[in-house]
């Protein structure tokens, strides 16, 4: 049955009076893979009822631990961690980039019970925040400030949010008027998915391998960078040169011509200046002192 419990710690047995021995404490990989098993199976199915998709659900949750490996530390002392892999999920699952995706441009096969298609279709009706209310406080079993905490709303929005969302399931099965009933039909709706989450040991290794091609991407801009500025820095002129001023028009000077050919007057005085340069009168020849 589609039960998802809050990973919290429980204390000691009141029929238990006796200290439980102290066991050695869990590796951080030990610690992962145990709130993997417990919250995965769970989890994908929550978030096949908010999108409607089956591999998207498997991604968004496979994505969602990634997250979680990649920041363990501070996962690791959260107060819910259950609560944090589900949050980076859900956000995951209702990114609007997925629209442009070619693999998710077509809707996937429903399922085949009748009623649960009808349920299936209102709630991929609701807008996302509405969906994910009703799905939190009806299908999870949080409370109102939880659920409102959640979908980052003030209290009384979400109330509003699920209320909404209540009326728009009832008005396509009204058989789930009744929230006990509707709680119900959402669990048998999830069970009827057979959907299966990646083992942890794949879902650590492609954290691992998303974050070394990050850091090498990072590196690789770095160094592009470094280099590029070097360049720069080698090329650019050492001084300022002011930019040479646009050409304007002068008045008064006469057009421009072609040079022609020289009439024959013209001719015989440059032949004439070139025979009495150096033999002609005085004030051709240069004086010397």
């Amino acid at each position: 049955m589609y039960v998802y419990v809050l990973f919290r710690a429980k204390g000691p047995s009141v029929t238990q009076p006796q200290e439980p021995e102290p066991s050695a404490p869990l590796t951080p990989a030990q610690a992962f893979d145990a709130l993997y098993a417990f919250c995965a199976p769970a989890l994908v199915r929550q978030t096949y009822l908010l999108t409607g998709r089956r591999e998207l659900a498997r991604e968004s949750v496979e994505r969602a631990f990634q997250l979680a490996w990649q920041r363990w530390p501070e996962v690791a002392r959260d107060r819910d961690p259950a609560g944090w892999v589900r949050a980076a999920a859900y956000d995951c699952a209702l990114s609007p980039w997925h629209r442009f995706r070619p693999r998710y441009r077509h809707p996937e096969a429903p399922p085949a019970d009748p009623f649960d298609r009808t349920l299936l279709a209102a709630l991929l009706e609701l807008p996302p925040p509405y969906r994910r209310t009703l799905l939190l406080y009806d299908g999870v079993g949080l409370d109102l400030p939880e659920t409102a905490a959640e979908t980052e709303a003030s209290t009384p929005a979400a109330a509003g949010r699920l209320l909404h969302a209540r009326e728009v399931v009832a008005a396509r099965l009204p058989d789930l008027a009744d929230p006990p009933e509707l709680r119900h039909r959402l669990a048998a709706l999830a069970a009827t998915e057979r959907l299966r989450a990646a083992k942890p040991p794949r879902v650590r290794t492609g954290s691992e391998r998303r974050t070394r091609f990050w850091t090498h991407a990072a590196i690789a801009f770095t160094v592009a960078l470094i280099g590029t500025t070097s360049f720069a820095l080698r090329t650019a002129p050492t001084h300022y040169e002011p930019p040479v001023a646009a050409g304007r028009a002068i008045e008064g000077l006469p057009p421009r011509v072609s040079q022609g050919a020289l009439s024959d007057e013209e001719a015989e005085l440059r032949a004439k200046l070139r025979r009495e340069t150096a033999n002609g009168p005085e004030r051709l020849v240069p004086l010397g002192r």
